[in-house]
């Protein structure tokens, strides 16, 4: 049996996901703690982010402000090798990592990725709660 069209996968007989070419590239997405996040994937690796928070507007919580830039400011040195942290144009903040994928992948790696992602994602959504960016 060959190969199968699902979405922008290849899906083997073995259930073996291969991304499609571009123009898009296939993504899941997927909320933590309310958060929204993305996987996509790529052929051997898989991009994850999650917009872990956003600084509060000066309208609506001036006194918190500070000190999430603050937190945001340090964030990168916190991270583990390889996550990056960006400051959104609309001040959401933004953390990714990419990771090697196997390819083709199977959803049991897909998710496990996802998910080892999410849980490692965790100390640093308390820490910028803690500071007045939720």
């Amino acid at each position: 049996m060959d190969t199968i069209e699902l979405g922008r996968f290849a899906v083997a007989p073995d259930g073996g996901l291969t991304p499609r070419p571009p123009p898009e590239t296939p993504a899941l997405r997927f909320a933590w703690r309310g958060r929204p996040c993305a996987a996509q994937f790529d052929l051997g690796c898989i991009h994850l982010m999650a917009d872990a928070a956003r600084i509060p507007s000066t309208a609506d919580r001036p006194f918190d402000r500070p000190r999430a830039f603050a937190a945001v400011a340090g964030l990168p040195d916190n991270l583990p090798d390889g996550w990056r942290a960006r400051l959104m144009p609309d001040h959401r903040v933004r953390i990714e990592v990419e990771a090697p994928m196997e390819c083709p992948a199977n959803a049991t790696a897909l998710v496990t990725a996802m998910v080892r992602f999410a849980l490692a994602l965790d100390p640093f959504l308390d820490a910028l709660e803690a500071e007045g960016a939720a």
